[in-house]
Formats: structure tokens, C-alpha cells, sequence
């Protein structure tokens, strides 16, 4: 069978996108989508594997198996997260914030902080985004994420107030934030372990491999992406964005589980089951 995999169109998994555009495809039938848009596909059972959301994860998490070593997380600024707002966010309150429809976990990160920190309880609305207009009238705030975010980070508007969300959770636990993660289906993972297993070595080779082929891949990205400079790319995507599913990361989704769960936002805080291989079993 071919495995169905579903690939985040971000730039902050573009060692993956390099990888599949240069061999690692291979057997493979991808599907490149938003996060939101994977997430429905991967819960549909249309998708074998999928990067998602991890909030995803947890209110699906009889239904789903993350795979180990591998996640998209930031350990203080990430630059593709951001809350915009017309006014300092000690002043949203409960006026209206609008949310990216690409999204789902930076929701969920937004409303915790906005609630815990700002004692906000903002009127949220999910809708299409765009840079050109931030924060469209009638609304206070707005949540983008992805290159449109990191487009908001490089060339903030006037008069408009930026929140790095990963940095604002950061100051508020200590703990990294994990925004994306990979994850498979429990039948999937159960009847065909050595597609599983060959799905999973791509998907880490990749993150693995960056180092010598950041240059050619960023390089690849400038040809036909004037929104950003190398410099930029090669920070974002060299300090900005942690792909190593290690210990201090799971603490920090585990900790983002636990937040979620008290404000509601998620049924119950779940345990973290990874798929079994026979490299790292430890996590």
C-alpha cells in the first residue's frame, strides 16, 4: 500500500519540503495543506500520517499515535505565531479577536495566555487573514501563524502591537511550546508497521539531514519568495524553530496539555502514546 502522508505548506518544516522534493516522496502520496486543513483529514481518516496541529493530538488521542523525534516547537521567539492588536493586549478585555482559520493549537495558546496573563476574555472569531490587513476593522486584535505571520514579524505595520506568542508562553512557564507534531493513525500504525517505520525514517532523516543542505534549500525558497531575506530564513529556521521531540519538549506539551485542559479547551489532559520502533523507544 502506498502511505498517505499530509505535509504542513509552512516554511518552518522546510527541511521536510526539501527532503520530498528531492527524493524522499518516493512512494509516498502527499497531500500539502494548512495545519487546519490536516487536521480534519488526518481525524477523517483520509490521511495514514500527517503533521498537525497538537492540540489535534490530544482530543484525538484514542484515535491517534505521535510519532517520536520529530515535532515543530520554538524555545522562546519563533517569529510565525503572533498576536496583532490595535491596542496593547492589557486592553482587549472582551472585545473582538479574530483567529487564523489555518490554526488550531495557536488557539488554543492564545486564549491561555490572554486569559492567564492579560485576564482577557475576548469575543474570538475564526476567518481568513490577511497581511495586507492585519486587523480589519471592528476587531482589536488577530491571530496569525505560518509565513504570513513571519511576513507580519519582518514588516510590522504602523501603529500595530505584535506579540510573539511563543516568547509571551515561554516568560509565562519557562517551558518550550510545541505547536506542531506528527502523528499517525492507530489503525494505520497497527496494520502496516513497515510502511509506519518508513514514513517515520523520511520524515526524521529529513530534520536530521538540514545542516548540510540548509544553503541549496533556503537558496530554492529565495528564487521565487521575495518576502524574506537569507539572513532571516537561515535564523528562523536555524534558532527560531526546534524540531527535536526530546524530553524538555514533551514537558512543555504536557504542560500546554494541562493548560488547555483547565481552561477548557480540551476534554481532558491525554497521555502521550508515541508509535512503537525500534530506535528511541525510551520516548
Amino acid at each position: 500500500m502506498i502511505p498517505r502522508l499530509g505535509h504542513i505548506a509552512f516554511l518552518n518544516v522546510l527541511p521536510l519540503t526539501y527532503a520530498l522534493a528531492h527524493g524522499a516522496a518516493q512512494g509516498l502520496d502527499i497531500l500539502r495543506a494548512t495545519p487546519a486543513q490536516l487536521n480534519g483529514r488526518l481525524e477523517a481518516k483520509n490521511l495514514d500520517v500527517s503533521g498537525v496541529s497538537s492540540i489535534t493530538y490530544a482530543r484525538h488521542a484514542d484515535d491517534l499515535v505521535l510519532l517520536p523525534d520529530v515535532c515543530i516547537a520554538s524555545d522562546g521567539d519563533v517569529r510565525s505565531v503572533l498576536l496583532v492588536s490595535r491596542v496593547p493586549a492589557e486592553e482587549i478585555g472582551a472585545q473582538r479577536v479574530l483567529l487564523s482559520d489555518k490554526s488550531a493549537s495557536s488557539h488554543a495558546l492564545l486564549k491561555i495566555i490572554l486569559r492567564r496573563v492579560y485576564d482577557a476574555a475576548p469575543q474570538y472569531e475564526t476567518r481568513a487573514l490577511t497581511p495586507e490587513d492585519p486587523v480589519p476593522e471592528g476587531a482589536a486584535g488577530a491571530l496569525f501563524i505560518g509565513d504570513d505571520a513571519l511576513e507580519l514579524y519582518h514588516h510590522p505595520p504602523d501603529g500595530i502591537y505584535i506579540y510573539d506568542l511563543a516568547r509571551e508562553w515561554k516568560q509565562m512557564t519557562g517551558a518550550r511550546m510545541v505547536f506542531g507534531i506528527w502523528a499517525a493513525a492507530r489503525t494505520f500504525a497497527a496494520a502496516h508497521p513497515a510502511e509506519m517505520e518508513m514514513v517515520h525514517g523520511r520524515i526524521a532523516a529529513a530534520f536530521e539531514c538540514w545542516d548540510a543542505v540548509k544553503d541549496a534549500a533556503i537558496t530554492e525558497v529565495l528564487a521565487h519568495d521575495g518576502r524574506f531575506t537569507r539572513a532571516q530564513l537561515t535564523e528562523y529556521l536555524g534558532s527560531a524553530v526546534v524540531w527535536q521531540l526530546d524530553e524538555a519538549t514533551l514537558a512543555g506539551l504536557r504542560l500546554f496539555y494541562r493548560y488547555a485542559a483547565e481552561d477548557g479547551l480540551i476534554a481532558h489532559e491525554p497521555a502521550i502514546e508515541m508509535a512503537a520502533f525500534d530506535v528511541n523507544p525510551s520516548l
